[in-house]
C-alpha cells in the first residue's frame, strides 16, 4: 500500500518511528513533512496529506500531531476525507471497518511509539465492510461532503 504521513513539529520525532514501522510492514511512504522540529501549522501538513488521499497519490494517510486533534480537524475540511484520531487498537481497525477512514490521525503528546506501531498495524490491515448498513452510512458522509 501507498501511503502518505505528514506531521506538525509536535509530532515529528514520532513520525520517525510511524515511518520505520511502515516501511518494515512493506509499504511505501510519501513523506509531506514536516522534516525538523521547527514550529509549523498543522492545517498546513494535514491538507497536503489529504490532497495525496484525494488524488489518488497514496490510498491512506497518516497525520502526527500532538493531540491528533487539530489534525483530525484539519485533514476532514477537505472533500473526500474521513479522518479519525485513534489512540487504541479498536478504533484504529474498526474506523476503517466501519467508516472507512482513510486518514488515521494520533497525537504524540498522548502515545508513545509502541503503541503507535500496534495502531497502525491495525489501521492498515483493515478494510472496509461489505456490510450494507456500513455501505449506506458511508453514503450518506459522501453526500454530505457533495452539499458543502
Amino acid at each position: 500500500m501507498r501511503l502518505v504521513i505528514g506531521s506538525d513539529h509536535a509530532g515529528w520525532a514520532l513520525k520517525g518511528d510511524v515511518i520505520e514501522h511502515v516501511r518494515g510492514l512493506g509499504h511505501e511512504i510519501v513523506d509531506v513533512g514536516s522534516f525538523d522540529d521547527t514550529p509549523v501549522d498543522f492545517p498546513d501538513i494535514a491538507r497536503e496529506v489529504a490532497r495525496k488521499v484525494t488524488s489518488k497519490e497514496a490510498e491512506r494517510g497518516i497525520m502526527v500531531c500532538g493531540t491528533g486533534v487539530g489534525a483530525s480537524i484539519a485533514a476532514n475540511k477537505m472533500k473526500g476525507i474521513r479522518a479519525a484520531v485513534c489512540h487504541d487498537v479498536h478504533s484504529a481497525h474498526q474506523s476503517v471497518e466501519h467508516d472507512d477512514v482513510n486518514v488515521m490521525c494520533i497525537g504524540a503528546q498522548i502515545i508513545g511509539p509502541w503503541l503507535a506501531k500496534d495502531l497502525i498495524t491495525s489501521f492498515l490491515a483493515a478494510e472496509f465492510s461489505t456490510d450494507e448498513d456500513f455501505r449506506r452510512r458511508v453514503e450518506k458522509l459522501h453526500a454530505m461532503d457533495a452539499e458543502g
